[in-house]
């Protein structure tokens, strides 16, 4: 768990933006009758178009992955995070999260933006501004000085009313030098693991998955695509953010 210099953010910040210009560049294309491979080809080409590389494809965690084979993770409804593109064509009222990490000059993003395709219910709605706002309440106790486990505290006691499920399988990390760095952030209060304290240089990805029912997930035959064991959406927000010495600074905005 290395920290970064000044210099250092710097370029884990260009390499973020580049994220956050996609973004905002999807945000005409994600209506109805756009398939998640389109998606992925325009997320790509805007990577490339900067002079960086997809973070993800080709991206093996561990022994017995195959190799990740896209830009981009487009998860659709139950689907909760590495969903591949493919031919699925978007509908009214789906819930889609894209998730893209970015490598530039060996510094890397990562960040998660959640779209509502078209006329959406207000279950779903509520589950994807929630989890948004879950990922803000995070971010506001990422100071110097508290403990890691703050940060899935602030997720877990704010979204605990809505009777969300907080996916517990995976979790939150680190970034910049790698796209998975130590620490493991968790997204739900465990007390018995405070972890270490927030040090100035640390750079974080906190990403909420929240489900809108079970907390329980599965893999699919592909060996990367998550769903929720009983079906229900799910809703997924990530910012990689640093450290400082006063309130943390998200750089995975434009």
């Amino acid at each position: 768990m290395r920290l970064k210099s000044k210099t250092e953010i710097e370029y884990i910040r260009k390499s973020n933006r580049i994220i956050a210009e996609i973004f905002e560049k999807l945000k005409p294309y994600m209506r109805a009758g756009i398939t998640t491979r389109e998606i992925d080809k325009i997320a790509e080409d805007h990577i490339f178009s900067r002079g960086a590389r997809p973070a993800f494809k080709g991206y093996t965690p561990a022994f017995g992955f195959p190799p990740y084979p896209a830009s981009t993770c487009v998860s659709v409804n139950e689907q909760v995070i590495h969903g591949i593109p493919g031919d699925y064509i978007l509908r009214e009222g789906d819930i889609v999260s894209v998730d893209i990490g970015t490598e530039l000059a060996g510094y890397y993003g990562d960040a998660t933006y959640t779209y509502l395709i078209g006329e959406v219910s207000d279950e779903i709605r509520a589950l994807s501004e929630n989890t948004f706002q879950a990922l803000y309440e995070a971010i506001s106790v990422c100071k110097k000085g508290n403990y890691l486990n703050e940060i899935g505290k602030a997720i877990d006691f704010f979204l605990k009313p809505f009777g969300y499920g907080i996916v517990r399988d995976y979790c939150g990390h680190g970034v910049g030098n790698a796209i998975h760095e130590p620490p493991p952030i968790l997204n739900y209060f465990d007390p018995k693991r405070k972890g270490p304290r927030l040090q100035k240089g640390m750079v974080l990805a906190i990403e909420p998955m929240i489900t809108l029912g079970s907390y329980k997930v599965k893999t699919l035959p592909d060996k990367w695509t998550l769903v929720t064991e009983d079906g229900k959406p799910a809703a997924h927000w990530e910012h990689s953010v640093a450290i400082t010495d006063g309130e943390a600074d998200i750089l995975s905005v434009i």
